[in-house]
């Protein structure tokens, strides 16, 4: 099979990789509830740098309650009139909102077949959506599985340039104690993946 083709079969890894995906993408679109908070608290991780982040968050999230991550996640994304990050790609590549790597964006989730939910009005570009987005991709929820190839498109052109200094900006905000964990899980995650991408055949 040459990657230019579509898969027809999820592996183990690529299932995995998509779970995370889906993880941060849910952790990250809205403060976790009491069972998401107990599920991350169960999460267990190997002695690799992702799996001791992972081994971290779950250490944290053992004695995090949920109206105490509720107002941090507030804080960090929703304040007042804005949070203490701004979680979207168009501002971390461009400096505003709603710029040409939003429209950049729409035009592949368009190819895609990825349409925006209709209860939904942040912008496509968070980074929430795009976990989400990336998750769905791999396991071809909008259709056919992505090829590591698009896949790699995809991650060079609206995950790799920013969401590595997101993650770091979460790890670092004033406001973190559960999200500083999710944004080291975050990093590791992206690491892990570029090397991965850098390693494959051009």
């Amino acid at each position: 099979m040459t990657l230019a083709q579509p898969k027809d079969r999820i592996d183990d890894e690529d299932r995995l990789r998509a779970d995370l995906y889906n993880y941060l993408g849910l952790m990250l679109s809205g403060p976790p509830d009491e069972l998401l908070l107990a599920q991350t608290a169960d999460l267990a991780g190997d002695e690799t740098p992702l799996g001791q982040a992972i081994a971290g968050l779950a250490r944290v999230a053992k004695v995090s309650k949920p109206k105490t991550v509720r107002t941090e996640y507030n804080a960090l994304f929703i304040g007042l009139g804005r949070g203490e990050l701004l979680p979207y790609a168009s501002y971390y590549m461009t400096g505003f909102l709603n710029e040409k790597p939003l429209a950049n964006l729409r035009a592949d989730m368009a190819a895609l077949g990825i349409t925006r939910a209709e209860n939904t009005f942040e912008p496509e570009d968070n980074i929430a959506s795009l976990m989400e987005m990336m998750g769905g991709m791999i396991v071809g929820r909008f259709g056919t599985a992505a090829t590591l190839e698009r896949q790699k498109e995809f991650y060079n052109k609206h995950i790799g340039p920013w969401a590595t200094h997101f993650f770091a900006d979460l790890q670092g905000a004033k406001a973190s104690v559960l999200y500083a964990s999710v944004g080291a899980v975050g990093a590791e995650l992206l690491n892990v993946e570029q090397e991965a991408f850098r390693m494959m055949a051009s």
